[in-house]
């Protein structure tokens, strides 16, 4: 009888995780990452909004969908993805009635940037969640800014004169 319960419970698990929405949009989050691993253009900008907005490790780079296709499509043509292992996510479900935003932040792995850090908001749309923003960034320890920050702020150091 205990076994009996045990399976049930498991099989009706799946279902009632698909109606928690913090869970379905974090699947949607879990694709997203898939896809852009396995170079899949079509699956991975699927995700997103109309209007999303994508904001990249790079203050210049802050793209409207169409900006970041532009960018990406070429990697993604040539099979050339990029793979960040999500894990501590928290995702938290707007409050109110609507029940159809989720904001979420997450640690990331990545095997040329380390550690690095993903943030971002999911809408529900007619089509299920979407993604609405993301953003990657890269989370400097504190005793390591200011030599960060003298990096950047330093001079190019200019090409020697042939």
């Amino acid at each position: 009888m205990i076994a009996a319960l045990a399976a049930l419970a498991l099989i009706s698990a799946p279902s009632q995780a698909m109606q928690d929405p913090v869970f379905a949009a974090e699947a949607v989050v879990d694709q997203m990452h898939g896809a852009a691993s396995r170079a899949d253009a079509d699956a991975y900008f699927d995700l997103f909004t109309a209007d999303a907005r994508f904001i990249g490790t790079d203050a210049t780079e802050r793209w409207t969908l169409a900006q970041f296709k532009a960018y990406a499509t070429p990697y993604f043509s040539r099979g050339q993805g990029w793979t960040y292992r999500p894990h501590d996510r928290v995702a938290t479900l707007a409050p109110g009635d609507c029940r159809c935003i989720v904001w979420f932040d997450e640690l990331l792995d990545n095997d040329a940037y380390g550690l690095t850090r993903g943030s971002g908001v999911l809408r529900r749309t007619e089509d299920g969640w979407k993604i609405e923003q993301y953003v990657l960034s890269m989370p400097i320890p504190k005793d390591k800014a200011k030599a960060v920050v003298a990096l950047i702020e330093a001079p190019e150091a200019a090409d020697p004169v042939p």
